[in-house]
């Protein structure tokens, strides 16, 4: 139904709600809106990507943790186990082996088996080792980053600059063969993107997938960072549990292939949960850790990346919907339409933030869009509905006065006010019935007594009129006013108005037979005159209106009833018996000068005893 509303409000709602959208991009709350629906997108692209074949993990899991402590004792073992297990791999030729595990400290109690590892990892060019970027806090102390092999310098580089840097032992620094193993988390603490560099005061170290791929000739991005995208659900990597591999290293006779590691790129890390080594991602909780870095390898070799959008989208998004959403309010659009439009939307950006996810490789701010179309369009439906409320309770009050209740709630229903009702030019029938003999009947009576007369008869008329469909226009003093045609469109107004005034009829005899000796005095007379006229609400809307017709056609049915006088007790025009058509038979009156017309008016008499209405 629409409603009149002040039409500056629409406007006004959704300025605050994109005033509160461009506020949830300052405070970093528009990242936290799209995340559910992105992570969600991001399993199902998951689903359908296979990591990649060439990508080994080397796990130190409970197995393993359990089969070496009878040899090599509590984890961490001595690094002569990784001398040990270097060498095995290397007799295999892989591509790259990383290891996923910090060698920070010289082991006081094996030193020599630390050197024995520093001399079988510097002997081997394809190995590489893992470091941690502490915070800045520390710089002051920290590493003086140009004595650090393996930064970049650019154009802005502080040759005096430090940096608080966890790096391996000083022999596997040497190399230059290491980087950052540093995670990036949101604000929700998942894990969704991976650092590629980190900016040291105008040095750049590399992540340590970046330098990896790097070296094997792979595309590495310039960003400092891209968002993965994942393959598979935890422990989709093809995993060999350590202490096997180990052990077939060991035996005399292999039993394991002798090429099971060759060309490949192994991870060696752990999946523990004793170790504490898992992560929080999209794809759960449970994520184990060296798999977040063979993801983000896996991305770089096979040139995977996830583009997202800028956050400005969001707020661009968000204009758009609003705008759409208050310019429908303002021209009276009713909430339930406007809630199923945005329904509709919001399923429509849902599965497009799926198929650009799934397909295009690319996230874009939907869900900001969806919740902030939603805080808009909540309060504007319920203050629709409320103004709806308001209008419905005027507008039934206004048309009980005049219509058959009925009548009114379908006008309700419909929309309809008394300015959509106004200034309507109509086809009508217009029905005058005026009382004759009143003046000397109520000579007779207490003035009690005529109105309690007046209200019983009026009544009863009321009634027959509503029940044909009529419009009770007004009361004349002691005559009725009413019309066909209008609010609703009655192609058969005439036909209507004529069975009207025939049960008027019927009903004024019955009425006279109940006043008894009073009813000889008392009779009406009945004009009715078809045609256009002007129908709307007449009067202040602070104080009165009347729904009303106004035209010639009124003037000429109001003449008509003057003129049954001494002629009938009901005259119809000739425009009223071409309206109502066939089936009626009438007496012809002729043409008769009504006052303030110019032309005679040719008048009829129904004949309702040769009449099929």
């Amino acid at each position: 139904m629409a409603a009149t509303r002040a039409p500056r409000f629409p406007f006004v709602l959704a300025a605050a709600v994109w005033l509160l959208a461009a506020a949830s991009l300052g405070v970093g709350l528009a990242p936290r809106l799209e995340n559910p629906l992105l992570d969600w997108n991001l399993k199902r692209l998951a689903e359908r990507l296979p990591p990649d074949p060439d990508i080994v993990l080397l796990d130190i899991d409970e197995p393993t943790l359990a089969a070496m402590a009878p040899v090599y004792g509590r984890y961490p073992w001595s690094r002569a186990v990784y001398g040990t297990l270097l060498e095995g791999l290397a007799r295999q030729q892989p591509r790259a082996v990383l290891f996923d595990i910090l060698f920070v400290d010289p082991h006081k109690e094996h030193a020599q088996d630390d050197l024995y590892f520093i001399e079988v990892a510097r002997k081997l060019p394809n190995v590489y080792f893992s470091m941690v970027r502490l915070p800045p806090v520390a710089d002051v102390q920290g590493a003086l980053l140009k004595q650090v092999p393996g930064l970049t310098p650019t154009a802005a580089a502080n040759s005096e600059a430090r940096a608080a840097l966890l790096l391996p032992l000083p022999g596997l620094t040497a190399t230059g063969r290491f980087g950052a193993i540093n995670v990036t988390t949101d604000a929700d603490g998942v894990i969704r993107r991976y650092p590629l560099y980190h900016d040291l005061a105008g040095w750049r170290l590399p992540a340590l997938p970046a330098r990896v791929a790097a070296d094997l000739g792979y595309a590495v991005p310039d960003e400092m960072e891209q968002m993965l995208v994942w393959h598979g659900p935890a422990r989709s990597y093809n995993t060999v549990s350590l202490h096997e591999a180990l052990a077939d290293f060991e035996r005399s006779t292999p039993q394991r292939p002798a090429d099971e590691f060759r060309d490949k790129i192994i991870v060696i890390g752990t999946t523990a949960p004793g170790l504490h080594d898992i992560k929080l991602t999209p794809m759960g909780a449970d994520f184990p850790g060296p798999e977040v870095l063979a993801t983000a390898l896996d991305n770089l070799k096979n040139g995977e990346r996830l583009y997202v959008a800028p956050a400005w989208t969001m707020l661009a998004g968000t204009t758009l919907a609003l705008a759409l959403l208050a310019a429908a309010f303002a021209r009276g659009a009713s909430p339930a339409r406007s809630g199923a439009w945005l329904l509709g939307a919001t399923a429509l950006l849902a599965a497009g933030g799926w198929v650009t996810v799934v397909y295009a490789r690319a996230s874009l701010p939907v869900t900001g869009v969806m919740v902030f179309g939603w805080l808009y369009f909540i309060p504007a439906a319920v203050r629709s509905y409320w103004l709806e409320r308001q209008q419905r309770q005027r507008v039934t009050q206004l048309f009980s006065r005049f219509l058959d209740p009925r009548v009114v709630i379908g006008l309700v229903e419909k929309g309809e006010t008394d300015a959509s009702l106004t200034g309507q030019k109509r086809e009508i029938t217009v029905l005058f019935s005026d009382i004759r003999g009143f003046t000397t009947l109520s000579e007779q009576k207490t003035p009690q007594q005529v109105v309690d007369l007046l209200n019983r008869y009026f009544s009863l008329q009321v009634e027959v009129i509503f029940r044909h469909g009529g419009t009770l226009d007004k009361y004349i003093g002691d005559a009725i006013m009413a019309f066909w045609g209008a609010p609703t469109d009655q192609p058969d107004h005439a036909r209507r108005a004529l069975a009207a005034a025939r049960e008027m009829e019927q009903t004024l005899l019955k009425f006279r037979e109940e006043l008894g000796a009073d009813g000889n005095q008392f009779d009406v007379g009945i004009g009715i005159n078809s045609g256009e006229a002007v129908v709307g609400f007449i009067g202040s809307p602070e104080h009165r209106q009347d729904y009303t017709v106004i035209g010639d056609t009124v003037n000429t049915a109001s003449r008509i009833e003057g003129a049954t006088k001494g002629r009938a007790r009901i005259l119809v025009s000739e425009a009223t018996r071409t309206a109502v058509g066939p089936g009626i038979a009438y007496k012809d009156h002729g043409f008769a000068k009504l006052k303030g017309k110019g032309e005679e008016v040719h008048l009829y008499e129904p004949l309702w005893d040769q009449s099929t209405l």
